[in-house]
């Protein structure tokens, strides 16, 4: 009887630790795929394009070997005026198409959450410009920019009865960010709108019921009941708005070539000249290395400070 008992207290502790292991493994082969990923398209390439940063790589290759020359590309890099003047280009489209883009989703997102008729179709309508091709973007943008007799400039003359005058959006370095940053955030912030209805979504009804018995006003449920709820959707679409400002390429591309005047210069752009044009692939692998770097930083800061404030 004694041998039976104790047989059988020692089965279970060996059937709990089977079943641990099991779902040990369970666990381990659904992270699997995402850790696979992840390690082939982002760790991989990244320490590809750091050891490619500290050589000469060119584009094409020559007769004349390789050499590993440390980090002479990121000194050259930070001695060149033109990089700092993309840094800047680029932060600044940062600071302005946040608040632009983010704002126009946040507000959109709001008016389409209520109920009004035909809902569904002016979702899908508003969320049209973000899975249009940015070429198709920048090319009737384009349009629209020409001066001195494109549309924007023809509206501007009719409402101020000619006081305006034609203004010349991407040849002049006063406005060709702007222009930029107009285009940019009319043609993503469905992304965020999308996003921000999400979390509208998941805001439970039963709070702002309780907030109605309470009293509280229009003004008084959005602030206390919406804005707190969205907090983990706030920290994602800043955190994704940055680090899709700091990639702009495709608008510069095709509209500015980083002109007038290396006004509308990034980095992005900064890199691909440097790479497939001057065909200095080690040199453009050290920028894509700081601009990764960079963004990293920016988005850690981001996180903390929306943490300390309790967003």
């Amino acid at each position: 009887m004694v041998m039976q008992q104790s047989t059988s207290s020692t089965a279970v502790p060996v059937t709990a630790r089977r079943r641990d292991k099991g779902r040990l493994m369970q666990e381990a082969a659904m992270l699997a795929p995402a850790v696979i990923l992840l390690t082939v398209f982002l760790i991989v390439p990244f320490f590809l394009s750091f050891w490619t940063a500290m050589t000469n790589q060119p584009l094409v290759p020559r007769p004349t070997p390789v050499r590993f020359i440390w980090f002479s590309n990121f000194i050259r890099i930070f001695k060149d005026e033109l990089f700092w003047t993309a840094l800047w280009n680029v932060s600044r489209f940062t600071f302005w198409i946040i608040p632009a883009q983010c704002g126009l989703a946040f507000a959109t997102a709001l008016l389409l959450h209520q109920k009004l008729p035909l809902r569904n179709l002016l979702r899908g309508m508003f969320f049209l410009p973000a899975i249009t091709s940015m070429v198709v973007v920048c090319v009737i943008w384009g349009t629209l920019f020409q001066y001195p007799t494109g549309p924007f400039n023809q509206i501007l003359g009719f409402l101020s009865g000619g006081a305006i005058q034609p203004i010349d959006w991407l040849g002049d370095p006063q406005w060709a960010m702007f222009s930029i940053v107009l285009l940019s955030a009319w043609q993503a912030y469905g992304f965020q709108m999308i996003v921000y209805l999400a979390g509208l979504q998941g805001i439970p009804d039963e709070l702002y019921d309780a907030a109605k018995i309470d009293g509280a006003n229009a003004f008084r449920r959005f602030w206390h009941v919406t804005m707190p709820g969205l907090r983990p959707t706030h920290v994602f679409v800043l955190v994704i708005t940055t680090i899709q400002a700091f990639k702009l390429y495709t608008q510069v591309a095709i509209l500015t070539q980083g002109g007038p005047k290396s006004s509308t210069e990034t980095v992005v752009h900064y890199m691909v000249r440097a790479g497939f044009e001057e065909q200095k692939m080690g040199y453009a692998s050290a920028v894509s290395v700081i601009l990764f770097v960079i963004v990293l930083i920016i988005a850690l800061i981001q996180r903390q400070l929306l943490r300390r404030f309790d967003v």
